[in-house]
This record gives C-alpha cells, structure tokens and sequence, in this order.
C-alpha cells in the first residue's frame, strides 16, 4: 500500500507553485547541444485551467533561437523509493524533446554524472513520435556507454491525450508503467553503487528541450509548441 505524501494538480492559475518549482535558467546546450535557453518567464511555463503549460518558442533570446522552461523539485521536494506518477500530453513536432526525469541532489554537490545516477520516467523525440523511452543511467551502464537499461514502448495516444507516466521505486528494482500498464522493471542484482546508485534522494525535472543530439533537426514551422501535465503525485510505501 501507498500512502500520498505531495501532490500538485495545478488549481490556482499563474506561476507553478513555488513550494514546489523552482526555475533553471540557462542556454548552454546541457552537455546535449540543446538549441533552447531556459527562461523564468510566464510565456515559457505557467499554470491555467488546471494544466501546467510547458511552451517552447522561436525566438532570438541572448546567444539562442529558441526559448523554453524547465522546472525541477531541487531543493523543495526531494523522492527516495515509493511510486511516482506525472500525467502529461506531449508536444508534436521535430525537434521537441520533452522529458520527465530525475537526478540526485549529490550532483548538485559535487557528484558528477553518471556516476551519480539518473532516472528517466519519459522521453520522446518529435522526430520519432508515440515512441517513449524509459531508462536509467550509472557510471557502469549508461548512453556514453550505449548499455544503459532502457526499454521502448509505442502509443499512438502521446501526442493527443493526456497518459499517465508512473515510476515505481524501492531498493531492489525501479519499475515503469504507462497508463496502469507494466513497461519495464530493471532490478538491483548487484549492490554495486557504479551499476546501481538509487539509494539516495533524488528530485523531478520536468522539460521541454529543443533539438540537440537526440533531438534532431528543428521544424521551426511548429512553433509555439507546448507541453502540458495536469497532475503530479508522490507516495512512500505504508
């Protein structure tokens, strides 16, 4: 059984929720070669009608072409093992990587990545639409290496509905599911911190990134794109 321990539906129109957001502003391409520079501003997130709204535009913004948010937990609310669950409608185009994910609040201190470890609930990249990835990244199995654990799944309803994205998370194994339904569970076989470094606080990111390696070629006719999540919810086990 679980037990909820914070939540955000996004009620109350304007800002996210500042005991629960916080900004990360920037445009220098987050090791991925990112086109996008993250704002603070009200026209790259904001919450309305019950959504928070995640929008990427073209536009000229210091050193970049394009402009977008990204919001995380860091330093507000941190997650260590119990279920976690984003319900969120994704954006159409080339170019959009949207993602939902987590990191350790040890890389803000200093620990560097991968060894530090990372969890991504969601990926999708507009070049390749309905496809979501799942994955983890350690020093041992990680992109860099290309054998990270992952896992694909397709769903044609991404793009027009709002699905639901879970994580399910204890000492021996993280689990992925969409909409109720098992992905992939990725277990703990080795007690190894460098293979398996999910014993720690880790905090949410929730972003909309423009091109870069992954993301691809930029249909700049796309543009405003928006991702939008409506709920997120955070439980520890009974």
């Amino acid at each position: 059984m679980y037990k909820l321990v914070w939540k955000d539906d996004f009620k109350k129109d304007g800002r996210p929720d500042e005991k629960i957001w916080r900004f990360e502003v920037g445009g220098h391409g987050f090791g991925n070669n990112e086109a996008q520079y993250y704002t603070d501003s009200d026209k790259n997130a904001y919450v309305k009608d019950g959504v928070l709204n995640i929008v990427a535009h073209k536009e000229k913004y210091k050193e970049n072409n394009y402009t977008s948010a990204k919001l995380t937990t860091y330093k507000k609310k941190s997650i260590k093992y119990g279920k976690i669950i984003v319900c969120a409608k994704l954006p159409k185009g080339k170019g959009t990587w949207p993602a939902i994910w987590f990191l350790p609040s040890s890389i803000q201190e200093g620990k560097p990545w991968p060894l530090c470890g990372e969890i991504d609930l969601m990926e999708h990249v507009g070049k390749n639409p309905f496809t979501i990835h799942y994955s983890l990244h350690s020093k041992k199995y990680n992109h860099i290496l290309n054998n990270q654990p992952t896992f694909v799944h397709k769903d044609d309803s991404v793009l027009d509905e709002f699905c639901k994205y879970e994580l399910r998370w204890d000492e021996k194994s993280i689990a992925f599911y969409f909409n109720d339904q098992l992905q992939a569970k990725f277990e703990n076989n080795t007690g190894d911190v460098e293979a398996w470094p999910f014993d720690q606080p880790f905090y949410l990111i929730i972003n909309l990134a423009i091109g870069g390696w992954w993301g691809g070629e930029i249909d700049d006719s796309i543009f405003p794109v928006n991702f939008q999540i409506s709920k997120v919810e955070v439980y520890e086990k009974e």
